[in-house]
């Protein structure tokens, strides 16, 4: 299918979002890889992954961008040669891309009830402030969702889920909150927005 949508939070970002519905044949017929991205589409095993990270240059393209103005530094994380900030995240069906002037993070999560099993693993007790009800799995999934497009901004090793991001009590009706990160003596905060797609959750973060 065609883009599922685009959204600009502000002037200076967008977000194209792409839901993989082609067959994985139709994405490299529409696609033209850097022989290191070539590489790196060949050594993935799983289909769904190859599927993601062509969905994400179709994104790009959406974006007026191709596979040759991106690329990755030695810790991973990825850049564009015209010095626009990029953050890039995918999970099962839908891969999502973030461009701005601005430092910006993105991730976009499947919100189930997986993630209640693994709560005490990046939500400590004294952090707790979310109501045990029917919407639990969706502060839950904005939360690690936050995490993520925190430490994605961040890009630093050592940085915990758990011990070093907090995320500061929010409204889900808001769709808007504040993250801090205490790390190596240096304290930072971050806006985090939010949005629901389908039954996912597609977080985008700023500089405060």
């Amino acid at each position: 299918m065609p883009i599922h949508s685009v959204l600009i939070p502000k002037p200076n970002t967008k977000i194209a979002v792409w839901k993989i519905t082609e067959t994985l044949d139709f994405l490299i017929s529409e696609i033209t890889l850097t022989p290191t991205s070539q590489q790196r589409l060949n050594g993935m095993k799983s289909e769904s992954h190859q599927k993601g990270f062509l969905a994400v240059r179709m994104a790009l393209q959406v974006l007026g961008y191709t596979d040759t103005d991106l690329y990755y530094s030695e810790n991973g994380k990825p850049h564009l040669k015209d010095k626009k900030n990029i953050s890039i995240t995918h999970s099962f069906n839908f891969s999502v891309v973030i461009v701005s002037e601005e430092p910006v993070g993105i991730d976009i999560e499947w919100c189930r009830d997986k993630v209640q099993r693994i709560e005490k693993k990046f939500v400590h007790p004294e952090d707790f402030f979310y109501p045990k009800n029917d919407y639990l799995n969706t502060f839950l999934t904005v939360i690690w969702g936050v995490k993520e497009s925190v430490y994605k901004m961040y890009g630093e090793k050592g940085l915990s889920f758990l011990d070093h991001i907090k995320v500061n009590p929010f409204d889900l009706r808001e769709q808007k909150g504040i993250a801090n990160v205490d790390f190596l003596n240096e304290k930072s905060s971050f806006v985090f927005h939010f949005r629901t797609i389908e039954n996912f959750v597609l977080v985008f973060t700023f500089n405060s």
